[in-house]
């Protein structure tokens, strides 16, 4: 990773979109076919579209915007999202820039652990199972790695395994296995190696071989970012005091709480969809962890200090810089050449760091002018373009139809 680019470009959405590609071009990042891609529209080619998924007939396209004024660990990152709402990187890039003034988001990334699941039924004398699974982990670990030697050789691998009894009478029982993946987000790693190790389990305890899966509950691959912004910054004290207060509301109440965190995952899910991840796996994810321990929670807290508010944000993240979309689609290698990102766990902590801000500028809305003013005033821009296509499209459709035009 390089620290030449700046994310603070003033007046960045005021250019046109041809000078907005142009400024980004200028940071040297972006390879000749990501800009040709770009200059293009960002249109997919059909030929890859139909590599990538299934009874293709063609492409439905997003516009891809860079969210602006992150400082993530000390580095400025340009941030991209994919997605058709104008507030969700209009409103990250604001809060941003607030956190940008007392130093930006500061994350961290556990290692990249993956959760397998083998599922046995009808398991005599579960019990017993679980201590006989114990006392073969070492061969269980030795069979999984067989299956996966590549990412072992990249240092990946099997890492540890726990076994839970679902339903004593019944015999159902679950081993879950979990192995660092690199930085691949490592559900077809898994799956191999749940595969693998199913049938060398099946003969230690018998009973019947179930579903052999990930899970997208990744207890043990999670980010935590933090960042902390001035009162002033944010309207004023009373404006921090409401911030503070709308989180505890979160915390208190589960029907607050999921649009609390589906704030959050407005811009988790448009970097994710920008550069190629299972969105639908993160946000699978992130809810579970929510309700892990029984009641729907707000995945980010906000603390009023004595300076203004401190934001906390923790939540599964499993994500990938290699393999899946990162090497087919163009625009996604766009979205990482212009990130300058190559490890899977700094793609994590940007993602949740746009989680925050735009956590962040949801909550500073409804406690200061309230969410409509400026959201309101972006659905109008596309209001205006949707009548413009509608008047242009009339003519047209009346001659389809065999109208005078």
């Amino acid at each position: 990773m390089t620290d030449s680019v700046t994310s603070r470009i003033p007046g960045f959405y005021k250019k046109s979109l041809r000078e907005r590609l142009a400024r980004l071009v200028e940071t040297g990042r972006l390879s000749p076919e990501s800009i040709a891609f770009l200059e293009a529209g960002g249109g997919l080619p059909a030929d890859v579209a139909d590599r990538m998924s299934e009874n293709v007939v063609g492409c439905y396209g997003l516009p891809m915007g860079i969210a602006l004024n992150f400082r993530v660990n000390n580095r400025d990152v340009l941030v991209p999202m994919s997605v058709e709402e104008p507030s969700v990187v209009a409103a990250a890039s604001n809060a941003a820039r607030l956190v940008r003034m007392t130093g930006g988001f500061t994350g961290k990334a556990s290692a990249s652990i993956m959760t397998t699941q083998i599922q046995f039924d009808a398991v005599p004398e579960p019990a017993q199972a679980t201590a006989r699974v114990e006392a073969i982990r070492e061969r269980i670990f030795a069979a999984g790695d067989a299956s996966i030697p590549g990412m072992v050789r990249r240092g990946g691998g099997c890492r540890d395994l726990d076994v839970r009894v679902l339903d004593a009478a019944e015999g159902v029982l679950v081993v879950h296995l979990y192995v660092d993946v690199g930085d691949a987000m490592g559900a077809n790693v898994v799956d191999t190696v749940a595969e693998a190790v199913a049938p060398l389990v099946h003969a230690e305890i018998g009973g019947e071989i179930g579903l052999r899966i990930l899970s997208n509950l990744p207890l043990r691959r999670t980010v935590k970012v933090t960042c902390e912004v001035m009162a002033d910054a944010v309207g004023g004290a009373k404006v921090a005091d409401g911030i503070a207060k709308a989180s505890r509301f979160a915390e208190l109440d589960p029907f607050r709480a999921v649009t609390h965190n589906k704030g959050i995952m407005n811009g988790v899910d448009a970097v994710a969809l920008a550069t190629g991840q299972d969105w639908r796996s993160l946000e699978a994810g992130a809810h579970a962890f929510a309700s892990r321990d029984g009641q729907y929670r707000p995945l980010a807290t906000w603390r009023r200090t004595e300076l203004g508010v401190r934001g906390e944000l923790e939540m599964p993240m499993a994500v990938g810089t290699v393999g899946g979309s990162t090497r087919v689609h163009q625009g996604v290698r766009a979205a990482f050449e212009l990130m300058d990102l190559e490890r899977a766990g700094d793609l994590g902590v940007v993602i949740a760091a746009a989680g925050l801000a735009s956590n962040l500028a949801a909550l500073k809305a409804l406690a200061g002018e309230g969410i409509q003013e400026g959201h309101m005033r972006l659905h109008a821009r596309k209001a205006e373009v949707a009548e413009k296509t509608e008047a242009e499209e009339a003519p047209r459709r009346a001659l389809g139809e065999g109208k005078a035009p």
